[in-house]
């Protein structure tokens, strides 16, 4: 079919004096995309197209066809693309008088290879520049002058030229290549010439298309700051509140989108005097603004202008109709209130009143600078503020909750009644959202480590509610009485705590709570440090300052401790004081400063780990010694050790983030392990008789275990992730080795991907790759140079394999499991959610991630069955950020109900593999790569809405 499709291409060639009609392009286009079309048949159509560009009888459109499909083939047939790009720059295109094909030449050039490939003279591009007419042709140009190659200051002159073009668009691609040429690193040594870009950028901020205005304050943003960096040292700050004014005078612009531009720039300027800031939230000039005859290089009645410009900017911005402008009028805000405390103090009361905006992006916006405000200690909270800020604990956004506690962990209160609105409040927040009561625990312990004395105080006033109140029974089920507790026990650990001592009686009540605790706690001490602590401070007695305790109450005893796996007596435990007298009578921890306990339980945790990297360590010499099994051909042996080692290692718990990243990443290295012995029977001893399908079904398998090895856990060394990579390198060279299955194409490019990638770590260190390595290494480049390919290798790498040898390989990092938890609640075969057949459905989901960073790109999946599936973003700087534990909800949309009275889907959560670029799939609005998931499939089901 391919070569009927040729022959008449060729034919319509003979046919139209040597010119490709649109028919014939549109059919070479089918063969071009098409993946299964033979070598043979792609070089014919690239000579085909090679020739007919070199001909002069082309019309205008038959060369945009023609680059059009040179450009498409360069994409699908990589190896080509030199050979192509030669073919565009012999054809003479470049010099024709057309203005518009040589701007189409140079487009696909562009477009093909990156700027080493593309070099295009200097005069050539600026000659293409200033005689192109077409507006569409001088804005190619100027949007692909980087990509060609074109010389630093060759572009900066054309760029700045061009801001002088009376079309809006090419101004705008004029301003962004001056930004990008900012943005890349560039450095500008004459300082006239920064002068020149930033004040070409200030004379458009009053261009009449709001798109130019935009870009000319970007321009300004970044240009700006270089200027004031190339100043002398007495002049920076004259300069940068020069800067920060020109772009406050854009804040009332009519447009939008120049507001958000002006108040996000605002953010980048670091440097601002104070009495400038402070007129920024003050709509009425200040006096001290008056007594001011100029400023900087401003003239005096230039600066009678500007001062007024930027009088409340600031308000302006928050008081914005569009939520858009005040949002980032809130993050710009966020940057100056750490420079200047009276700022902070007097732009409080603004952000206060954000919090009752009606955007939640505003509100979370407003929370977040004043969460940064408080790591800084900059926030100082008053009275008047309390009302709007607990409002914040009583929000229905969980994120909007969220960072409204972790605020509260942060600030200082400066009274008594300011700390039990505080208390009060996160009560409140605890009734009406039960879900949050881990986070409130934690809020609360860190509160009352913060404020002893006020902690103190507020135990003692509700100390009846604590109190047993039915024959000596604790009401266990009421969670404000486990808040108290949580307060109670974290008083003793505040620095500024007074002789204000916690009756003992309280640390007993708090052990019948324990896991409750415990669970809110497990980011601060683990759960046998905290009962160590518990049991010892309900022991102790108070010196006299408080009656003797009742017989009745419940007091810890020895053998509660015997639930522990640590002794409190050992050195991982809380340290025992001895009394004054000299007896071995244990001192309360109230007496113990916030450090000794820190250190406390960072040494237990510490040791806690060290056990278990010393058990899993002695586990993985095991697994070398069952490897030695398998290379001596006893495989069935082999895979019975593999098994006691994971029995073994399930005996292991732990109690810490860290350790369990490692037991986890252990027992994925054990089914690693085990698939390569199976895989290692069929290949290399061919003891097996299984079908190919079956071996085929164990590449798969492990395919997807090394790829979550490898992706899923964070933390490695450098020798440890080499070893990693090690396993996939055999992996690939396993696979090779076996003819029917081999898939040489995609297997030698993930080969060769990894190596490379090891080439890059080796690079970086001084660490001996191992021979497996070198001689994989070898072996790729010599069968990426033979025109035979991988079968004359296929010997040399059958005896690669044979001689493989796994190295003794131990763990000395702390390993971090990527891990993440989903669940629908109240969703189940009794309960579906409603849902109408053809709109979308929300589906709610409670999420967990764990040790997931910024970096990472995280994907829901929602599939109906295997061939439909969709996928949604999961944005976590929208969602919060990211958090070693991250907890939130999330209304996943579901588009494709089906017309059906019920139904069932499954979600789970991925991860995009960032690195797989020889793994590149296609998903309409999905992942670019494979991912790796995450938590097991969630099954979700829903039921059809009955109209009436």
């Amino acid at each position: 079919m391919e070569h009927q499709l040729l022959r008449t291409c060729l034919k319509s060639l003979n046919d139209n004096n040597n010119t490709l009609s649109l028919q014939a392009l549109a059919s070479l286009r089918s063969l071009i995309i098409n993946p299964n079309t033979s070598d043979s048949t792609i070089y014919s159509i690239l000579e085909t197209l090679t020739r007919s560009l070199k001909l002069g009888t082309n019309s205008l459109t038959t060369h945009h066809h023609i680059l059009k499909l040179l450009t498409d083939l360069a994409s699908h047939r990589t190896h080509l693309s030199s050979q192509i790009l030669n073919s565009i720059h012999s054809s003479s295109l470049l010099f024709t008088e057309s203005i518009q094909i040589a701007t189409e030449s140079l487009t696909s050039l562009a477009s093909i290879a990156n700027s080493d490939h593309n070099k295009i003279d200097d005069h050539l591009f600026m000659s293409l520049c200033f005689a192109a007419t077409s507006t569409s042709a001088r804005l190619r140009l100027l949007r692909n002058g980087e990509r060609l190659g074109i010389g630093m200051h060759v572009l900066f002159t054309v760029f700045l030229g061009f801001t002088k073009d009376p079309y809006p668009y090419v101004r705008k691609a004029s301003l962004d290549g001056l930004l990008g040429l900012c943005k890349s690193g560039n450095v500008f040594e004459d300082v006239s010439v920064i002068e020149g870009c930033y004040f070409r950028a200030v004379e458009l901020l009053q261009d009449n298309e709001h798109s130019v205005r935009s870009a000319a304050i970007r321009v300004v943003s970044e240009w700006g700051p270089m200027l004031i960096a190339a100043k002398e040292e007495n002049d920076k700050i004259d300069w940068s509140n020069q800067v920060f004014v020109q772009l406050c005078s854009m804040v009332r612009d009519m447009s939008v989108e120049v507001r958000v531009e002006a108040f996000n720039a605002l953010g980048k300027i670091k440097l601002v005097s104070e009495d400038i800031l402070l007129q920024t939230i003050s709509k009425k000039v200040l006096a001290i603004m008056k007594e001011k005859n100029s400023h900087g290089q401003c003239a005096a009645e230039r600066f009678e202008i500007l001062a007024s410009s930027y009088a409340g900017a600031f308000v302006h911005g928050l008081e914005d109709e569009f939520h858009e402008v005040r949002k980032s009028a809130c993050n710009s805000l966020r940057i100056h209130t750490i420079l200047y405390a009276e700022f902070a103090r007097q732009s409080l009361s603004l952000l206060m009143d954000m919090l009752n905006d009606d955007s939640m992006a505003v509100r979370l916006e407003a929370l977040e600078t004043l969460h940064h405000m408080a790591t800084f200690e900059c926030l100082h909270v008053q009275e008047i503020h309390m009302h709007m800020f607990l409002g914040s604990l009583l929000d229905n956004c969980d994120l909007i909750r969220s960072i409204a506690r972790k605020i509260f962990k942060l600030v200082k209160l400066s009274d008594l009644k300011l700390f039990r609105s505080s208390v009060h409040g996160l009560l409140q927040n605890l009734e009406r959202f039960t879900k949050d009561e881990a986070d409130v625990f934690s809020v609360l312990f860190f509160m009352g480590r913060s404020h002893g004395n006020f902690a103190a105080h507020v135990v003692k006033e509700v100390s009846q509610e604590i109190e047993p109140v039915l024959e000596g029974k604790l009401v266990l089920d009421s969670a404000r009485v486990a808040a108290f507790l949580v307060l109670a026990i974290s008083a003793p650990l505040s620095q500024n705590q007074n002789g204000q001592n916690i009756p003992p009686r309280l640390f007993s009540y708090a052990v019948t709570l324990l896991g409750r605790i415990s669970s809110a706690l497990r980011e601060v001490v683990d759960q046998d440090t905290l009962l160590a602590y518990l049991s010892q401070c309900s022991r102790s007695s108070n010196h006299g300052t408080e009656v003797e305790e009742s017989s009745l109450l419940p007091v810890v005893d020895d053998a509660v401790l015997t639930h522990s796996r640590k002794d409190v007596n050992s050195p991982v435990g809380v340290p025992m004081l001895q009394t004054g007298n000299g007896t071995s009578k244990v001192q309360p921890v109230i007496s113990c400063e916030l450090e000794d306990l820190a250190t406390s339980i960072v040494e237990c945790q510490a040791d806690e780990l060290d056990e278990v990297m010393k058990s899993v360590n002695l586990i993985l010499a095991r697994v070398r010694d069952a490897w030695l099994l398998v290379q001596s051909r006893c495989t069935n042996v082999a895979v019975r050790a593999l098994r006691d080692c994971k029995r073994e290692l399930a005996m292991l718990t732990s109690a810490s983030l860290e350790s369990a990243g490692i037991l986890a990443f252990m027992l994925q290295y054990l089914q690693v392990m085990k698939l390569f012995a199976k895989i290692w029977e069929h290949v290399v001893w061919k003891i097996r008789s299984d079908e190919t399908g079956g071996l085929e079904y164990l590449f798969g398998k492990l395919d997807v275990r090394l790829r979550e090895l490898r992706y899923r856990y964070i933390g490695f060394s450098k020798e440890e992730g080499l070893y990693v990579l090690e396993l996939i390198v055999v992996a690939c060279m396993l696979r090779l080795s076996k003819v029917e299955i081999c898939c040489s194409p995609t297997t030698m490019k993930k080969l060769s991907a990894v190596i490379s990638h090891i080439e890059i770590l080796n690079d970086k260190g001084t660490i001996e790759p191992s021979n497996i390595l070198m001689d994989a290494k070898k072996t790729v480049h010599e069968i990426e140079s033979s025109k035979a390919g991988i079968s004359c290798s296929l010997f040399q790498i059958t005896n690669l394999v044979d001689f493989f040898t796994l190295k003794q390989f131990s763990l000395c990092s702390r390993v971090r499991h990527i891990n993440a938890e989903l669940d629908v609640p109240g969703n189940d075969s009794e309960n579906p959610l409603p849902f109408v057949s053809g709109l979308p459905v929300a589906i709610p989901l409670d999420i967990t991630l764990y040790n997931v960073g910024s970096e990472n790109r995280l994907w829901l999946t929602i599939r109906m069955s295997q061939e439909s599936t969709q996928f949604v973003f999961l944005d976590l700087n929208i969602l919060g950020g990211c958090n070693e534990v991250k907890k939130f909800t999330f209304m996943a949309p579901f588009y494709r109900t089906p017309k059906a009275r019920s139904f069932s889907s499954w979600i789970s959560i991925g991860m995009e593999c960032v690195l797989e670029d020889c793994h590149l799939v296609k998903h309409c609005g999905g992942p670019k790569r494979e991912l790796v998931h995450l938590c097991q499939e969630k099954e979700v089901h829903l039921c059809l809405v009955r109209r009436d």
